[in-house]
């Protein structure tokens, strides 16, 4: 019998670092079955992601989290997470959530952002679907539009509105406990992951944000290094 295993692929930003080592830390920390996880690094995706960068990317991984269908040969699920996100529960529980029926899924947010402005002064961009994509279950091979010259070169919205599906009859719904949005939705002690979306408390700015004495606990077991005897 197979072992089934949650490939989880996460987005990798040069200035957010520290914040995929504690995201991949607080799965590991909580999981409850294996997981393989595959950052999306730019310098170890050239020859695939070949896209320009766009004056309204925030991150790095804006475009490319879209490969991961391809990275995954089509094949099987792949779960996506943007790196500002720590997970407060077995991501087991999220993993069976999975539904054929479906050629994605993830939690549909219908919200306005509060601020104007992101980390490091980047513009905050209003659309439909916003933050649909930042938690993505891949049905992989019901994601075959998503081919490496289509995430080169199609419009931004087309991606992240999912307008590479048929329908969004296509788009399965998981429970927003599973991508809460930290100071844009009130505390939840029932948040499963929670998602610093306006900047994390890695950067100074936002030390005092909802669950940030959770995430720095979090860091400091993700740099703890056990003394020699």
């Amino acid at each position: 019998m197979p072992i089934d295993i949650a490939r989880v692929f996460i987005g990798f930003d040069t200035k957010e670092v520290i914040a995929y080592h504690v995201l991949a830390q607080s799965i590991l920390e909580n999981a409850s079955m294996p997981v393989a996880f595959s950052p999306l690094v730019l310098t170890n995706l050239e020859g695939v992601f070949a896209r320009e960068r766009n004056n309204l990317q925030s991150t790095e991984f804006s475009f490319s989290r879209f490969l991961v269908p391809a990275l995954s040969n089509f094949e099987g699920w792949s779960l996506f997470m943007d790196c500002d996100m720590l997970m407060r529960a077995d991501i087991a529980e999220l993993w069976k959530l999975r539904d054929d029926r479906y050629a994605a899924m993830c939690v549909k947010h219908d919200y306005v952002p509060k601020i104007e402005t992101k980390f490091l002064g980047q513009t905050q961009t209003k659309y439909e679907k916003k933050n649909w994509s930042s938690v993505i279950l891949f049905n992989n091979a019901k994601c075959r539009a998503l081919t490496l010259e289509y995430v080169n070169t199609a419009n931004g919205l087309k991606l992240h509105q999912f307008k590479w599906l048929e329908n969004d009859d296509l788009i399965g719904e998981i429970p927003a406990t599973w991508n809460w949005l930290v100071n844009e939705y009130d505390h939840n002690a029932d948040a499963k992951t929670v998602h610093f979306t306006d900047g994390g408390p890695y950067f100074e700015d936002y030390k005092n944000d909802d669950y940030s004495d959770e995430w720095f606990a979090a860091r400091e077991r993700t740099l703890f290094v056990q003394q020699r005897l």
